[in-house]
């Protein structure tokens, strides 16, 4: 049997449906040569989230999955979000259309956001002459999507060299307009309901597939096999919904078309908020849209954990789950098999990609309210992760 093309290489990439199946380094398979890795994130956004941007750092990085996949015209593409931003990987033929995307959406946020974000593409190339390599496989949360997984340590080498300033994107004009259908934050921050919101960042010490860290990811799936404990922070039925939305100006900025009145964009964007709101809250059905099975959906659908070099969680824990999490996770480190980084906070955030929400394709990625990751992130980089007061 020939290998897959370029084009339908993810397409055949390892598909599996259970999470605790992600730590199997044999369900991975390789990027294949000339593909290319981009990563963008936000400069500053600890800074940015404590100034109480969380949302539109959250944004920032749904952005770049929504203007790169909607730049590539429905071509499936393995991406993760990371809060503060979001990696991707492209064959050489799409590289050129990403990377074009990928800088009209770094000049958008600046622009728009008032955020710096710094974009770069990565050859493998590059990444296996370091020692390392990008390898995949999909996860498929529910029915209807699948998300990338990956694995190899080059996404995090990336990611790295494009903070360092290596392998930057040309820049785009400053008033780069990218495609962002389908992005939105209409939700609202959720708020704990078994104590806490605790994001993880946990990677393996001696590589991904150091069977002392498959036994470590295998621990902690177990302990989240009791949903009284710990689970995915949205309720059963969604997350909260209000009119106007808190995040409704910067709706404003995303929806609003060029040429277009802030005055004229806010007006029409209330009424349509206006209108999903009383959809929402009714239940009734409109044309092809039951918001009913939106909601279930959206929960089922949602991007709360995944793995990314390491394994990601955002999780609504009680607070003595949360403790026995830790104390596993200390013990770990002890013993040489990961690093971790984790925060607690009160509430978690909902950022979406659904260009046609009467389909069931639609993506959310759940981080923390005021923290999450990008705080993680930090502790995971000092070594030390130290539970907030």
């Amino acid at each position: 049997m020939s290998a897959p093309t370029d084009d339908a290489f993810y397409a055949s990439v390892n598909v599996f449906d259970s999470f605790d199946q992600g730590a199997d380094q044999a369900r991975y398979q390789p990027l294949p040569a000339g593909w290319i890795v981009g990563n963008a994130d936000i400069v500053k956004s600890t800074q940015a989230k404590a100034q109480g941007q969380a949302k539109a750092v959250n944004m920032a990085g749904a952005a770049v999955i929504a203007g790169v996949t909607n730049a590539l015209a429905g071509q499936a593409i393995p991406y993760v979000f990371g809060g503060d931003g979001a990696s991707f990987a492209v064959p050489a033929r799409l590289a050129p259309a990403a990377a074009e995307a990928l800088a009209a959406v770094a000049a958008w946020v600046t622009q728009n956001l008032g955020l710096q974000m710094r974009a770069g593409m990565v050859p493998v190339e590059a990444i296996r002459a370091a020692g390392l390599d990008v390898c995949v496989a999909r996860y498929a949360a529910s029915s209807n999507v699948r998300y990338a997984m990956f694995s190899g340590g080059g996404m995090r080498w990336a990611e790295r060299q494009v903070k360092l300033g290596l392998f930057k994107v040309p820049a785009a004009a400053p008033d780069a307009q990218p495609d962002l259908t389908g992005l939105s934050c209409n939700w609202e921050a959720i708020p704990s309901a078994l104590g806490v919101i605790l994001t993880l960042i946990i990677t393996p010490s001696g590589g991904f597939g150091d069977p002392r860290f498959t036994a470590l990811a295998a621990r902690l799936n177990s302990m989240l096999s009791d949903t009284s404990q710990a689970r995915c922070p949205l309720p059963d039925n969604g997350p909260p919904f209000r009119w106007p939305p808190s995040g409704f100006s910067l709706m404003t900025i995303v929806t609003r078309r060029p040429g277009e009145s802030v005055l004229v964009r806010r007006l029409l964007l209330a009424l349509e908020s206006l209108v999903a709101a009383l959809v929402l809250w009714t239940g009734v059905r409109v044309g092809g849209f039951d918001p009913a099975r939106y909601r279930r959906e959206l929960v089922a659908n949602a991007d709360f954990r995944g793995y990314d070099d390491g394994l990601r969680m955002t999780l609504d824990c009680t607070v003595a789950h949360a403790d026995r999490i830790d104390a596993v996770l200390a013990e770990a480190r002890a013993a040489g098999v990961c690093s971790y980084g984790a925060h607690r906070e009160a509430a978690a955030l909902l950022t979406c990609i659904a260009p046609l929400p009467m389909q069931s394709d639609h993506v959310h990625f759940i981080d923390g309210a005021s923290g999450g990751y990008t705080l993680a992130a930090m502790q995971l980089k000092a070594g030390d992760a130290v539970r907030p007061a």
